[in-house]
Formats: C-alpha cells, structure tokens, sequence
C-alpha cells in the first residue's frame, strides 16, 4: 500500500517552523503582507496538488492511503487565527472530498486533527499549556500520540474508514473550556 501523510503544521509557540520563516498568528487587521499567499500556498496549494499528482496513481493501483493533518483550531473561532484556521478547515474539507473522489477506486483520505501538542524543555513551561487548561486531558499532547494515530489510519484496522478527522486533542474541541 502506498501511503501519503501532509504534515505542514504550526507550532502553539506562535512560530511557524518551515523555511518560510517565523510567522506570529495574528488578527486579520494586523497580519503581514504576503502571509495570506504564504500559509494559504503552505497548508493548502502544496498539499491539493501533491494529492493532484499521488491519489490518481494510488488509485490505478487499487489502493493507499493518504493522511492530511487539519487543527482544533479550523473549528473553533479564535480572535487571532482567521487565516490558519481557514486553512486548516480547507484541509479538513479536502480530506472529505478527496475520500469521495478516490475511495471507490481503493484509496483511503483521512485527517489528524491535533490539540496543542509540543514536547517542552524539562523545568519549562509551554505557553499553549494554557489552552488544554479545563480539557478532559488538562495538558499539551505528545507528537507520539500523532504518530500513534497516523499508524492507524493507515494500517488495515482503519480499512472502513474514509473520509474522517480524527481529533486527537485531548478533548480540545468536544469540551467547553471555561476561563476563571
């Protein structure tokens, strides 16, 4: 089986790590010039015309699997996110559109959707350690739980499911968290 995974991701630490260089999440007023075609072009045109290229010929094989990581914050409206958010909820829809177009030939398109999740130094306290406050997790997640949900998705125990985000979140986006 081939298998494809996007992983353009941004970090909670308000730095996005690509060679694009550092970007702070910003509100739409203040963001700067050239972010919109940078982000939109990094989380959104790279992956559409790599799975452009890729699923058709997973598809003419008769299988695959293709994994595209989406963000709890594609679902909840955060002051200081309209730009990342959409993006990622562009790769969310993706996922569910490309699951419609290449699933009946064999290839399987599903998302990650992470919670704030960054290994810290030891003796250092991460800043998104604020955001999983009141969550039924309570904490930042671990790149290995990523992981650990990108081997399922797949692997052959995830062979009928097609066309998910699967929130590994800590319960980020199913939980109300009530600042106080």
């Amino acid at each position: 089986m081939d298998l494809q995974v996007h992983f353009s991701s941004h970090s909670d630490s308000a730095a996005w790590p690509d060679p694009g260089g550092p970007a702070r999440l910003t509100g739409s007023r203040s963001a700067p010039r050239g972010t919109y075609h940078a982000d939109t072009t990094r989380h959104v045109k790279a992956p559409f015309f790599l799975t452009a290229v890729i699923a058709p010929a997973m598809a003419e094989a008769g299988s695959g699997a293709i994994i595209n990581l989406g963000s709890w914050i594609a679902r909840l409206g955060i002051p200081v996110g309209a730009l990342y958010s959409s993006t990622k909820g562009a790769m969310e829809t993706l996922t569910r559109a490309w699951a419609a177009e290449f699933g009946p030939h064999g290839v399987r398109v599903n998302a990650i959707s992470p919670g704030v999740v960054q290994t810290p130094a030891p003796g250092e306290v991460h800043p998104g350690e604020v955001k999983m406050k009141g969550t039924p997790a309570g904490r930042l997640g671990n790149p290995e739980a990523i992981a650990h949900a990108a081997v399922y998705l797949a692997s052959d125990e995830a062979a009928f499911v097609h066309g998910s985000v699967l929130d590994v979140d800590g319960g980020r986006t199913t939980t109300a968290v009530i600042a106080g």
